[in-house]
């Protein structure tokens, strides 16, 4: 099969009680619960998630716990997530033929296997929207904090070449923001300059320039402190085929940082709510 569905999602603090979202974050909400219609549709055999609140310090690892479940409390944000449970299944094959690929290429890459590890919220939060039945298989990564961008896109090479060459129907999840130069107030958006180089990194992605968007990540990623250093867009960069179409459904900020949910669907897949770029960017 392939990947079916690659997505950049969202996943600040503020979104995991849907009753409590404030006004500016609810697009963000709304979208993604009309993304998991789409999910559902596709039947994906596994979820390939990565997490920029899993921060490795030398290792690329990758989750291959048979069940997932647990009972989360962020650790940066106990007030807004506190005791969520989550329960998913995990494909330990999968995950193990994405460990021993990734050795092959000489990367450093080891296997999680552990019922007591806790998720982050980064991978907790954006599954209670597009995976409400908690019912498909998940498999997280890290982003490695030693791995350069360079690295850590060819270490998603490995791991697209694995799913692509894999009987299962894949939905890959890179979960994080853009600008990432934090601020008290969830109200306030990135500086100026901050959004200026969103909006220009973005087009490069809606015009499907994934090189150009490619090429500028490093230098944004320093300058607008985009989050995890850009490693979660690296990999997901490293996902995309020159048949996958960008859908930009939803935006917005959180304590200075600006959030986007874009999809990268293949040709038979059809994703609701549309926004255009040049939307984005008025």
């Amino acid at each position: 099969m392939t990947i079916e569905l690659s997505m950049l999602v969202p996943h600040v603090p503020s979104i995991c009680h849907e009753d409590q979202v404030p006004d500016f974050q609810q697009p963000m909400v709304n979208a993604m619960k009309e993304l998991a219609k789409d999910i559902e549709q596709i039947k994906p055999d596994a979820i390939v998630l990565v997490s920029c609140h899993w921060p490795s310090t030398f290792f690329h690892y990758v989750d291959g716990t048979p069940i997932h479940k647990g009972i989360l409390t962020a650790i940066e944000a106990p007030d807004l997530i506190k005791d969520v449970p989550y329960s998913y299944p995990g494909d330990e094959m999968l995950a193990n033929e994405l460990v021993s690929a990734g050795k092959d290429a000489g990367l450093q890459v080891q296997c999680v296997n552990d019922p007591y590890y806790v998720w982050d919220y980064g991978s907790v939060v954006p599954l209670r929207y597009l995976v409400r039945k908690e019912d498909i298989p998940v498999i997280n990564l890290s982003v490695t904090l030693a791995a350069s961008i360079e690295e850590t896109y060819q270490w998603g090479q490995v791991i697209a070449k694995v799913l692509r060459e894999s009987h299962k129907r894949i939905v890959f999840v890179s979960s994080g923001a853009l600008s990432h130069n934090l601020v008290r107030g969830r109200h306030n958006k990135p500086t100026i300059a901050e959004h200026a180089l969103d909006k220009q990194f973005v087009e490069f992605v809606m015009n499907n320039d994934y090189k150009s968007a490619y090429q500028m990540l490093p230098e944004y990623a320093r300058m607008a402190k985009v989050e995890s250093g850009g490693r979660h867009l690296a990999m997901l960069f490293s996902m995309l085929e020159d048949n996958c179409t960008p859908s930009y459904l939803a935006d917005g900020q959180s304590s200075g940082s600006w959030n986007a949910l874009i999809t990268f669907e293949k040709a038979n897949v059809s994703c609701n709510g549309e926004t255009t770029e040049r939307e984005y960017a008025n």
